[in-house]
């Protein structure tokens, strides 16, 4: 294994510091010691280039593998969907046919109470309009006395006030004619003693 510093001039260098020769070599064995241990741990991490590619190749057919299985999964998938969602189609048309039917059959019931109903609203508004016709003939009757009634007696206050207003219209005249009357005695009155 390579060191990658020169021990020989790392002695030279140590020996030039003070250091005895034998110093020197204990100190640079020992720090290429340390240097290969640090090396040999570094490597035991490390993975050489041939591992690498074995490892790559190793990869990449689990990726191919992984690749065909989801392939066929997929295909299997896809046609499991197309079959559920062909069957589902199926009952989605069947489902809407039962649904026309019961709506047009609903129709036809309402259409059927409706014609009923409208019949027997016409037989009714028929009966009563006979009966009311004759109710409204008697009322009608009735209500053609009550008008004549009021009317003559509408008449009678009417004539009552009439002559009620001569009377008090005489009256005012009566008084009017005396006022005046005793004005003019009361100014000739005056008059004479005046002049």
């Amino acid at each position: 294994r390579r060191l990658y510093f020169d021990t020989h001039a790392l002695v030279c260098l140590l020996e030039k510091n003070g250091f005895t020769a034998q110093q020197s070599e204990v100190i640079v064995s020992a720090l290429a010691k340390i240097t290969n241990t640090n090396l040999d741990m570094i490597y035991k991490d490390m993975v050489t280039k041939v591992q690498q590619e074995i490892a790559l190749q190793q990869v990449m057919s689990h990726i191919a593998g992984v690749k065909k299985d989801m392939i066929i999964l997929e295909k299997s998938e896809f046609s499991a969907l197309r079959s559920e969602n062909e069957k589902i189609k199926l009952e989605l048309q069947q489902i809407k046919k039962q649904v026309v039917d019961e709506i047009t059959k609903v129709r036809a019931d309402n259409k059927l109470n409706l014609n009923l109903e409208k019949s027997r609203v016409k037989e009714l508004v028929r009966s009563v309009q006979t009966a009311s016709f004759c109710c409204f003939a008697f009322q009608h009757a009735q209500q053609d006395r009550a008008l004549t009634q009021t009317d003559r007696k509408i008449d009678t206050e009417v004539a009552d006030l009439k002559t009620m207003l001569e009377s008090h219209k005489l009256d005012n005249i009566k008084y009017l004619a005396g006022s005046v009357f005793t004005c003019l005695t009361v100014a000739l009155g005056f008059y004479r003693l005046w002049i």
